[in-house]
């Protein structure tokens, strides 16, 4: 029998791609930017499998132009990029990569609540400036005793919480439905009201969905405190921007510091990005080596699992995963 024929739109670690390569034809998009479905497309007549990027769109018209898929596999946890109910009609299997990227996200999530409240980032640009001589930087706020909301705890946000419990802080949250370890975890559930009011720093760790798609908006900010810090680690689309835009002009929260944006990537002239009291760094939460490699090496285990007509490991639709 003669390999799979895999397209992977865009680029994979080396460690992954050398374990596709070796069972598998593969045709790989490596020039810059986002290919589109009309770049994709002759090679998506022959894909048996296809490994997505968050950054491309499997629609219904991606499966119409690949009537050989058998499997999709992604290297990220999210996968609102795919529809996966078009999939599931197809009865493609679709993979992402839960639990391996839980530590880092949730050391980037805090990392981001840290950096924000001690000005660390502000801290440095004023000491490339040379302004260290001159006058004392403003001064951050403290975290020991201060309350943190979390809006969407699940794994990662159980990891935050055990950061924040180490620096002192209080833990809130808030999901669709209460956990059953409150105790365990270390956290409080509350409405979404008493969050929203109550919390001295908000993170956000919400999955995209439709209930969940701008979730943030202006009364949600103006419910919040004048000196609540704003963190969002989830998706962009969670929030209105031009909601939170106003809100840190006029000062309804004190600050805001974001790994995602819509839109995404945020062209350099945006307005938020010209504001002082905002922090924002290009969607990095799981951006590093180690775990990069290990997703990578899920999404490419569960791609050739599906192509052998196996159950994939973490598979999103199960009801059509392989038996």
């Amino acid at each position: 029998m003669g390999k799979y024929k895999v397209v992977i739109a865009g680029h994979l670690m080396p460690s992954a791609l050398a374990a596709i390569q070796a069972q598998c034809e593969v045709r790989q998009w490596e020039q810059p930017g986002v290919p589109t479905l009309n770049q994709l497309g002759e090679w998506l007549q022959a894909a048996e499998g296809l490994l997505a990027l968050p950054n491309i769109a499997v629609n219904a018209g991606l499966l119409a132009a690949a009537p050989k898929l058998r499997v999709i596999a992604q290297p990220a946890v999210g996968y609102d990029n795919i529809d996966i109910q078009a999939c599931t009609d197809r009865k493609i299997p679709v993979a992402n990569t839960p639990g391996v990227l839980v530590e880092t996200t949730a050391d980037l999530a805090f990392g981001l609540l840290l950096t924000a409240a001690r000005r660390i980032h502000e801290g440095w640009a004023w000491v490339q400036a040379g302004k260290w001589p001159e006058a004392a930087l403003p001064l951050g706020v403290d975290l020991y005793g201060k309350t943190l909301g979390i809006v969407g705890l699940g794994a990662i946000g159980a990891a935050v919480t055990r950061r924040a419990r180490a620096s002192g802080m209080k833990v809130i949250y808030n999901n669709r439905r209460q956990r059953s370890d409150d105790d365990l975890i270390g956290a409080e559930y509350c409405c979404f009201e008493e969050l929203l009011a109550t919390s001295d720093f908000i993170i956000v760790l919400t999955p995209l969905t439709l209930e969940s798609r701008g979730l943030f908006a202006a009364n949600e900010f103006a419910r919040m405190k004048p000196t609540a810090y704003f963190i969002n680690a989830a998706r962009g689309a969670v929030v209105n921007t031009e909601a939170l835009y106003n809100a840190l002009v006029a000062r309804q929260i004190a600050y805001a510091a974001l790994d995602v944006t819509d839109p995404e990537p945020l062209p350099a002239s945006h307005p938020l990005i010209k504001l002082p009291n905002i922090l924002i760094t290009p969607h990095i939460g799981s951006a590093t080596r180690e775990t990069r490699s290990r997703m990578a090496l899920l999404a490419a285990e569960n791609l050739l699992l599906g192509l052998a007509g196996k159950p994939l490991v973490t598979c999103v639709n199960n009801e059509v995963n392989y038996q």
